[in-house]
């Protein structure tokens, strides 16, 4: 190997990262589109936030250190006439660069301010399947207003922005619940450590996949799994753990009622925290029944435990209910694609003083792939645009006529700028996946003709014919017609 060879960087990109291609793009643009049509139609503000915030201000993942980029992407800003440079951080969520740009701006926006955002996060993670450091999300939040009825809209829009973006009824549900049951639940069962508590509310967390028996392990004294790691459990009180069982089972009733959950663990000690969670959520109850909400698109599950410490209230939980399969057509769960909550504390990190504040979020780049796996991809296959095929230098005018035409008839047109015969020509049109090639050869050109392939319906034809003699003398989806029926006939196999 020559030192040159061996000093070339190797092509690759990095860890968590992706590159993404037409299909990809087109997916994602298309569900943007659509539920950024359903938060505007409901009254919602569009708004972007730099990309970097300084890394005081996002407030979640920043360890006590010199070097603030635990689980955030971190760099020092240009240092000051003292020589101190202030630490920047690259958004984890949409949500922190809401609540800065709420508290920098309280006095000019309208209140409740209303507001939806979209585009790429970070997080300084470990990567793994389907797990990625950068991935597009989109939010929509309601900053100052503390009424549940602005916990059931957003509950509401989210299940039209999912519907919207390719969901149908049935294929995904938003599992309500409220962080203040827990709260009520720990204080009236004596359970003050706030370890105990987060350690109960993770064993709560697993419920999906370790059932009530896992749980009841993880609340009391610990769990044994199959390959012999001993997890310690929160040594919950028994009554507590009882308590705790009637969440659980409240969630697993078949049919059971938004009310009807209220009404089964109404009857548990929750304490004046749980008790006040249970009137809020009677009220987003009866706001989301007078928004003609299904009972199926939005249920009431006690078991809800959002990850992030800063909700206060209702927390919500979309969940893909659609079949979707793997790679080697397994079926697969993919669980959660989205979420939100109540954070009436947020704001106050800036203003110290609290103002209430409720949102939703979902992960763009995951139901795109979630669409994906369940065989839905086919509409964002990337249509690439009519090929003009060169044959002699003599006639680029042409050739280059020829896709002008085109584009200024609002057709994607292009023509081949390489160095190849036709037949590579043409491979290279199906790989744009071009819906025609445009072939204007001196005999056409002579006898003012144009001969257009209709790619599309060639490959259709082109595989019902078995005989390539067949498939010769019938050239399917080709057609010569006068020059000036170009834009014409192009649009019609478009169309």
């Amino acid at each position: 190997m020559t030192d040159e060879a061996s000093n070339r960087p190797e092509a690759r990109a990095p860890r968590g990262f992706a590159d993404r291609r037409g299909r990809d793009l087109t997916a994602e643009r298309r569900i943007v589109a659509r539920v950024s049509e359903v938060y505007e139609r409901w009254g919602f503000e569009a708004l972007e936030t730099p990309a970097f915030e300084y890394a005081d201000a996002l407030g979640k993942f920043l360890p006590d250190a010199d070097r603030p980029n635990e689980g955030v992407f971190a760099l020092q800003d240009d240092p000051d006439s003292e020589g101190n440079g202030q630490w920047m951080a690259l958004r984890y969520d949409h949500t922190a660069p809401l609540a800065r740009f709420a508290a920098q701006n309280w006095e000019t926006l309208p209140k409740p301010f209303r507001r939806y955002a979209y585009g790429p996060v970070w997080r300084n993670e470990k990567p793994g399947p389907g797990r990625f450091r950068e991935f597009w999300q989109c939010d929509a939040d309601t900053v100052g207003s503390d009424r549940p009825e602005a916990d059931a809209e957003i509950i509401a829009m989210g299940c039209e922005g999912l519907r919207a973006a390719g969901l149908a009824a049935g294929q995904a549900v938003i599992r309500v619940s409220n962080r203040k049951l827990f709260d009520g639940l720990f204080d009236a069962g004596g359970i003050s450590d706030p370890m105990q508590r987060l350690t109960a509310l993770r064993a709560v967390d697993k419920y999906d996949r370790l059932g009530v028996e896992g749980v009841r392990l993880l609340l009391g004294e610990g769990r044994l799994d199959e390959s012999g790691d001993y997890t310690k459990g929160a040594n919950l009180p028994a009554s507590v753990i009882g308590a705790i069982e009637a969440f659980l089972a409240s969630a697993e009733t078949p049919g059971l009622s938004r009310a009807g959950v209220l009404d089964a663990v109404s009857g548990a000690a929750l304490g004046a925290a749980g008790e006040e969670a249970l009137k809020e959520l009677a009220a987003i109850d009866r706001a989301l029944n007078a928004m003609g909400v299904s009972q199926d698109d939005v249920r009431f599950d006690p078991t809800i435990v959002r990850g992030l410490e800063y909700y206060t209230g209702a927390v919500f939980e979309a969940e893909l209910l659609l079949e979707t399969k793997d790679e080697k057509g397994r079926a697969v769960r993919f669980g959660s694609i989205g979420g939100g909550g109540r954070y009436d504390d947020l704001v106050a990190r800036f203003t110290g003083q609290s103002t209430p504040a409720t949102g939703f979020s979902f992960g763009v780049s995951r139901l795109a792939s979630a669409l994906r796996a369940a065989g839905r991809g086919a509409e964002d296959a990337t249509r690439g645009p009519v090929v003009a095929i060169v044959f002699n230098e003599d006639d680029m005018q042409h050739y280059l006529d020829a896709v002008s035409e085109l584009r200024a008839a609002g057709i994607a047109a292009e023509l081949y700028l390489g160095r190849a015969g036709m037949k590579a020509q043409m491979k290279y049109a199906d790989r744009r996946g071009a819906p025609a090639a445009v072939i204007l050869g001196g005999d056409e050109i002579a006898a003012g003709q144009v001969t257009i392939k209709d790619l599309d319906a060639g490959r259709a034809r082109a595989a019902a014919i078995a005989d390539n003699e067949a498939w010769k003398a019938e050239r399917p989806g080709q057609r010569t017609v006068a020059r000036d029926q170009l834009v014409a006939v192009v649009r019609s196999i478009i169309e």
